[in-house]
């Protein structure tokens, strides 16, 4: 539907354009064109309509319909929706809490770049159902020592994800990426 859109959006441009540069260049020459064009067209409809007076209703209810079928809902389709933030219900006692995968994240992030040699975390949340699933790009340190570090950081990932705000922890990805060595060394 987005490619159908801009496709007719930019005929729709084009054909302005085109009609504004002539308007701009020849204005009289412009007016009287289209004075003649929209007198043609008005004399052919009055013709047709007394001649085939059936197919010019038909052609009106034609063009109707066309309207309320075609350019309405793509004018509706412009309009922008408000996304909706992505949350994860959990259920207790008391009722049901919603929080938002950005909440996630940030308690994620926080909590990551405390750990030691880790310089930044990057944590993409999905929820999916009543699962939440995680990837993490982590910058550290070029000197760690990667299959601990890793472990370490999926620990607290876990412990963050599952004792600290209840969700349950889906798939977990993380993604390592060493800062440069420092020059001079």
């Amino acid at each position: 539907m987005n490619v159908i859109n801009r496709i007719i959006a930019f005929l729709i441009f084009l054909i302005a354009f085109i009609l504004l540069v002539f308007l701009a260049v020849a204005p009289f020459d412009a007016l009287a064109w289209m004075q003649t064009q929209l007198g043609s067209l008005s004399h052919w409809a009055s013709n047709y309509q007394h001649s085939r007076p059936l197919f010019f209703t038909l052609g009106r209810i034609a063009l109707g319909a066309i309207a309320f079928l075609v350019v309405i809902p793509l004018m509706i389709a412009e309009i922008p929706r408000r996304k909706k933030e992505k949350s994860v219900k959990i259920r207790t006692e008391q009722g049901e809490v919603q929080v938002t995968a950005d909440s996630i994240a940030k308690r994620l992030a926080w909590h990551l770049d405390q750990l030691a040699d880790v310089i930044s975390v990057a944590p993409v949340v999905d929820p999916r159902g009543d699962k939440v699933n995680v990837t993490l790009d982590v910058e550290t340190s070029p000197e760690i020592d990667v299959p601990m570090k890793t472990e370490e950081i999926m620990l607290v990932t876990r412990e963050i994800i599952e004792k600290d705000m209840g969700l349950k922890l889906g798939k977990l990805n993380v993604n390592i990426r060493h800062a440069p060595y420092p020059q001079g060394l």
